[in-house]
């Protein structure tokens, strides 16, 4: 059977380098293959507290009550045998003038996890290298992610495997909503030292890396 490789990439933070703006930017990604085993569950979920009165269209963990999340993270925590999570962590108060820039910010820290990511990977073995993210609503934000993302795929991809680079509602995605969650519970173990959350995804998590640490 023809194998595929599936990334979806989320960030965390904000683009504001003022001392209003949040501590830290993160990008993360999900890596993994079919088939997908949260997807019933979380289905079931949904409409579960559908049931019991909650009105929710999908998942999305800035948004989502306590309540919600705990049992999210249970499933997540019950499904990650199979999948990596890797992380690409920017300081923004370490961060040069030159760096203070969303376009040249995000998509240099998505090309560099993306880039460390495939390395991982016998890339001969796939027919095809999936990237989904979040739509986005800003295009000059996203030309320059597609053109990163792209460059690294051309660059490391065997000429036997294709490669497609997906922009998906996020509410759409269940993948894309893990990856949500994920990026959310990495967040707070650097701004806080909260691991509360990290720790349900924690033997899944490859890679932290602090791109301005030296």
């Amino acid at each position: 059977m023809d194998k595929y490789l599936y990334i979806f990439l989320d960030e965390g933070g904000n683009f504001d380098f003022s001392p209003i703006g949040t501590k830290f930017f993160i990008v993360t990604c999900l890596t993994k293959e079919r088939p997908f085993e949260a997807y019933k569950a979380l289905a079931e979920l949904k409409y579960d507290l559908i049931e019991q009165g909650v009105h929710i269209e999908s998942f999305h963990a800035t948004e989502d009550k306590q309540a919600v999340r705990d049992k999210v993270f249970d499933i997540i925590e019950r499904h990650l045998d199979g999948i990596r999570i890797d992380s690409v962590i920017a300081d923004k108060r370490k961060a040069a003038p030159a760096w203070q820039e969303p376009v040249k910010l995000y998509s240099k820290m998505a090309g560099y996890l993306l880039r460390f990511v495939l390395s991982k990977f016998e890339l001969s073995n796939y027919k095809e290298v999936l990237v989904f993210t979040d739509s986005m609503p800003i295009q000059r934000l996203k030309n320059a992610m597609q053109k990163a993302i792209k460059e690294v795929l051309a660059e490391m991809l065997p000429i036997t495997a294709k490669y497609r680079l997906l922009h998906h509602e996020s509410k759409s995605c269940l993948d894309l909503q893990i990856a949500d969650y994920c990026n959310w519970a990495i967040y707070p173990k650097f701004d806080r030292g909260d691991y509360r959350s990290y720790s349900k995804i924690a033997k899944a998590v490859k890679s932290e890396f602090e791109i301005f640490e030296r």
